[in-house]
């Protein structure tokens, strides 16, 4: 008999980024102590870039004076790749899976959060493909679609992806995304003729992808489990 594979999806709306990564860091230590299963948190964020680990401080175009000037947010993280954007209209997930549990080393799942996102695309008419060698993400052309920053560590998962639905994507001009230059960012909305849904829908087409590929089968929706007053799991 088939093993159902259960994960738990957290539909949050939009959440200022230090919020959520607080929330990722608390469950990946109980992820990685056993005490609850896999959980992929589904939001956007208010406009916000982050650097990676390496710290890559000369992608970034403009003051940190000119970013509070522009109500953008900057904060430093330790998942991989280069500088992004996180903004609003964008399908943002952070899986906290047990990739021993998945059955899927850090470069399958790197290809399978791609696969997820050309697969999305494809369902609007959209030909994604993932870059070359040292161009981590999803691309339309030489348009960048979606990008992946994630950190890995005992096996578990955080961080994720960032899917460009319909944001602002003037922001990109303030940085060169994920370190590569003479590439442009697009979205769904730029590169589709097709009518698009709410976002809310998107985000779940998503999520759908995603799980079939790592091979959930069974997800548990809940809506904003998260408290913002408090920062508190309700």
């Amino acid at each position: 008999m088939k093993l159902q594979r259960s994960i738990e999806i957290w539909k949050m709306g939009t959440v200022n980024y230090l919020d959520a990564l607080k929330l990722q860091e608390r469950l990946f230590s109980d992820r990685k102590a056993g005490k609850i299963l896999d959980v992929m948190l589904s939001l956007q964020h208010p406009p916000t870039y982050t650097l990676g680990k390496r710290r890559t401080y000369h992608n970034l175009l403009v003051s940190e004076a000119d970013l509070k000037a522009m109500d953008a947010e900057l904060h430093y993280t330790e998942r991989g790749g280069d500088i992004t954007f996180h903004g609003p209209r964008q399908a943002i997930l952070y899986p906290i899976i047990s990739l021993r549990d998945v059955g899927f080393g850090a470069r399958k799942y790197v290809e399978g959060l791609e696969s997820a996102m050309i697969e999305l695309a494809a369902l609007y008419g959209v030909k994604a493909h993932a870059g070359k060698v040292g161009e981590t993400g999803v691309w339309v052309g030489d348009r960048k679609i979606g990008a992946i920053g994630v950190r890995i560590s005992s096996g578990i998962t955080s961080h994720g992806l960032a899917f460009n639905i319909d944001p602002d994507l003037n922001y990109f001009k303030h940085i060169v995304p994920c370190g590569i230059p003479d590439k442009g960012v697009t979205s769904l909305r730029r590169e589709t003729k097709m009518e698009l849904p709410s976002d809310e829908v998107i985000h779940e087409q998503l999520i759908q992808c995603l799980a079939r590929i790592f091979r959930f089968s069974d997800l548990q929706w809940k809506r904003e489990p998260l408290s913002l007053d408090t920062g508190e799991l309700k």
